[in-house]
């Protein structure tokens, strides 16, 4: 049974890739109508586009369903390095992870700027 938090979840994960609901809508292969109502607890998925939906947030649908991995990005990190690099960062102190944050957070900014100015 899907409970509200799925649709809390939804929303944050569409918002966290900066996707309209439209956006993501032709991503997943349904109409925006539907993700709107999923967003809002109105209506649930069917168990294929919940694991559409899933794929295009980079999650599981456990995670969308409960929410009980630790982490939503855990669940779907499919670059094996990059994941061992982020345990070992978790181990590091406050003021180290919070360094990398803005390293991550630089490199990415720069990324989104480029992909703006050359479309």
């Amino acid at each position: 049974m899907i409970e509200n938090g799925f649709a809390e979840r939804l929303r944050a994960l569409r918002r966290q890739k900066n996707l309209s609901q439209a956006e993501f809508s032709k991503i997943v292969g349904v109409h925006s109508i539907h993700i709107s109502r999923y967003e809002r607890g109105i209506s649930k998925p069917n168990s294929g586009t919940l694991k559409k939906l899933a794929e295009a947030l980079g999650v599981t649908a456990d995670y969308l369903i409960e929410g009980k991995t630790t982490d939503a990005a855990k669940a779907r990190l499919e670059d094996k390095e990059l994941l061992q690099m982020f345990k070992e960062i978790e181990k590091l102190p406050k003021e180290d992870k919070s360094f990398v944050k803005r390293v991550i957070d630089a490199l990415l900014t720069k990324k989104k700027i480029q992909q703006l100015a050359n479309p």
